[in-house]
């Protein structure tokens, strides 16, 4: 018998997502289903839902999210029924061009299907009440009670870990901290400036503070997340509506600017502010995004001088890897998450709870699901 539960569907950008009954299909060899336990709202499904990134409709949005393995396919490996586990969005074949190269990030076989909102094998898995296909964003579509996701991607992790939290490490706190932990290449007793606090830029902070920072400058527009940023490990804030990150960086380094600084902001201000904040040789990563057909300018001078700028996606990560890590280190008090959630909500909230992200009032709203 066929598997139909509730999902958020979205048909249209800029339109509300409906809350409709979706019909599973049956599991591929290497498919796994997941019963959904929690799910956090990222910027990334917002800009699916504002039309600044563009995807088939209808879709299920959705990639941050954790909970149970129900069922997997014959030939599904590495996990198994009952597993708590945390879900990735980057698939990867292992094999092509790029996955030979060990960037899983840019594996064709991903950023082909990607944008189509399909497995990898490109049938689809969920259909609407009047048969039409159903895409799935990021290879999740996790806004519903289940999700249908590849073996490689259901990543097992202690069954101690609260769901609501570890579905947090599937997206932005894994982005924060994989960009400082996995590619800063922090020193200890490095400087670090992180321009935006929002989840991800919280997680960098705590990412530079376990790879052993002396000084940590968050930067943000909202006094209250310079706060949390404290908290976390900044050992000072700029409030971005009257100080000056630049000069900040320069005054904490006896001119230089910092060793490292990483974007979360997704501005094209706050891009130019990171050329302009790092030292001679030093390193800027680049995590949030606008617009793909924005452009942004910078001062020339701001890129000379051996810097070194990179734009990054996911922290590098390894989930089989990192996962279980950033899991164990929120167990051990070592990593907080319990601050980056603002609000818990059911599934019938999810409008509300996107309309709070765009008004920047939340750093996570988690759907829970009993």
């Amino acid at each position: 018998m066929s598997l139909q539960y509730r999902a958020a569907v979205l048909h249209a950008a800029q339109t509300p997502l409906s809350i409709e009954t979706v019909t599973a299909a049956a599991l591929k060899p290497t498919d796994v289903l997941v019963r959904i336990r929690a799910a956090g709202l990222c910027h990334t499904d917002l800009e699916v839902i504002e039309g600044s990134l563009r995807y088939p409709m209808p879709i299920v949005l959705g990639h941050e999210a954790a909970g149970i393995v129900e069922q997997v396919g014959p030939a599904a490996r590495g996990v198994k029924a009952g597993d708590h586990v945390v879900l990735s969005w980057n698939p990867h074949c292992g094999h092509c061009f790029y996955c030979d190269r060990d960037t899983p990030i840019l594996c064709e076989e991903y950023l082909g299907k990607g944008p189509k909102a399909v497995p990898f094998d490109g049938e689809v898995r969920t259909t609407l009440a009047d048969g039409r296909n159903v895409q799935q964003l990021m290879f999740l579509g996790s806004f519903g009670e289940y999700c249908i996701v590849s073996d490689q991607q259901a990543i097992p992790v202690p069954k101690e870990m609260p769901f609501d939290r570890a579905c947090l490490i599937g997206c932005g706190v894994m982005t924060g901290v994989g960009a400082a932990l996995n590619l800063g290449a922090i020193a200890h007793g490095d400087s670090v400036m992180v321009i935006g606090c929002g989840a991800v830029g919280l997680a960098a902070v705590q990412g530079a503070r376990l790879a052993g920072a002396g000084a940590i400058i968050a930067v943000d527009l909202d006094p209250a997340k310079l706060v949390l940023a404290a908290k976390m490990g900044a050992t000072s804030g700029i409030d971005a509506r009257t100080g000056d990150a630049i000069a900040a960086a320069k005054r904490e380094t006896g001119g230089r600017g910092v060793d490292v600084v990483i974007e979360s902001a997704g501005s094209a201000s706050a891009f130019r502010a990171t050329t302009e904040a790092v030292r001679p040789g030093g390193q800027v990563i680049w995590l949030g995004k606008i617009d793909v057909n924005n452009d942004v300018s910078f001062r020339w001078g701001s890129l000379m001088q051996e810097k070194r700028i990179r734009r990054v996606s996911y922290g590098n990560t390894r989930p089989r890897r990192d996962f279980p890590l950033l899991a164990r280190a929120y167990l051990d008090g070592e990593l907080l998450l319990d601050e980056l959630i603002t609000c818990r909500i059911a599934l019938e909230g999810i409008n509300d709870g996107f309309a709070a992200l765009k008004r920047g009032e939340a750093i996570r709203s988690v759907i829970t699901f009993d």
